[in-house]
């Protein structure tokens, strides 16, 4: 990465419009905008449609036989974002990997908060699980960002937890998994985070937990027991207040026996896998996932799912 790209990006965070602790209304829009101003590949194709119940956007590439299924959760707090806004990844990532994705719009905080997002989380889960086309959980793997990553965790924990069958793998991308806030990073990135401060992300974490403890598994997976979960792959920067988040899962991961990869980039901010056009480490990171869903895949082809 050279330094005129971390530069680059930098200043494109710390000089947007988004507040992240701003009125949820004015800050979705803002979002949304900052995420869908660059129009898709032409060969990119959406198409709205649900999973038991729950609305989804899936996206598939043209031309391209899907070998696989990515069930996705997007990013903003459980207060902004949709399936819309992490299309962008979401094709760049289905390419790569010759896989269709479904991106699922969980409700969002305050107007819903916990637990919906993992309510429909499970439910789409389920649904995709009794769907004829691509029902083989050694076809599936379950991808987030951020919140999303948080939630995707959660939602593994809480599968295993009923018995579900087992995805392939995870890929979770800075994951927002302790919403008590105590991961040491919370202080001692403030100088270096781009993006986000700790202030902003405690109103947007009393949005999302209301009157549940924040310290709930479902909530925050770096508490939950995630003993039988499938190979995971957690990505993260070093310039993010998440960084302990992403550490701490994936060391409750390995605590738990789970095959896990913790990939610590050094000088990227927050979802920088999202800006692999420009920044080096973001395509290099990319890479790397596509690497672990194939040999994921591969390897549940191999040895199917119990």
């Amino acid at each position: 990465m050279s330094k005129e790209q971390r530069e680059a990006l930098d200043t494109l965070f710390r000089n947007g419009p988004l507040d992240i602790g701003g009125d949820p209304v004015q800050q979705r829009e803002i979002f949304t905008r900052m995420l869908t101003s660059r129009p898709l590949p032409e060969d990119v194709v959406l198409t709205p449609g649900g999973l038991g119940e729950v609305p989804v956007l899936e996206v598939g590439i043209d031309g391209v036989t899907p070998e696989g299924t990515l069930l996705w959760f997007h990013g903003g707090f459980y207060v902004f974002g949709s399936a819309r806004t992490s299309a962008g990844l979401a094709s760049n990532v289905a390419r790569r990997t010759r896989t269709r994705v479904i991106l699922v719009d969980y409700r969002l905080a305050p107007e819903h908060p916990f637990p919906a997002a993992p309510d429909d989380a499970l439910t789409a889960y389920r649904a995709l699980l009794g769907e004829t086309r691509s029902g083989d959980p050694a076809r599936i793997a379950v991808v987030g960002e951020s919140a999303g990553a948080g939630l995707a965790g959660a939602l593994l924990a809480r599968a295993c937890e009923q018995n579900l069958p087992m995805p392939a793998a995870g890929v979770l991308f800075s994951p927002y998994a302790d919403l008590t806030l105590s991961g040491a990073s919370m202080t001692t990135r403030i100088a270096v985070d781009p993006s986000f401060t700790p202030d902003a992300i405690a109103v947007r974490a009393k949005d999302y937990t209301g009157a549940a403890d924040p310290a709930d598994p479902l909530i925050s997976p770096v508490f939950a027991n995630l003993r039988g979960l499938p190979p995971l792959l957690i990505q993260v920067g070093s310039n993010e207040l998440l960084l302990d988040d992403a550490v701490r899962l994936a060391a409750r991961a390995a605590a738990d026996d789970v095959p896990v990869t913790l990939e610590v980039t050094p000088g990227v901010p927050h979802l920088f896998q999202a800006f692999a056009a420009m920044l080096d480490e973001g395509e290099a990171a990319l890479r790397r996932v596509t690497e672990f869903l194939h040999a994921a895949f591969t390897t549940a082809d191999v040895e199917p799912n119990g």
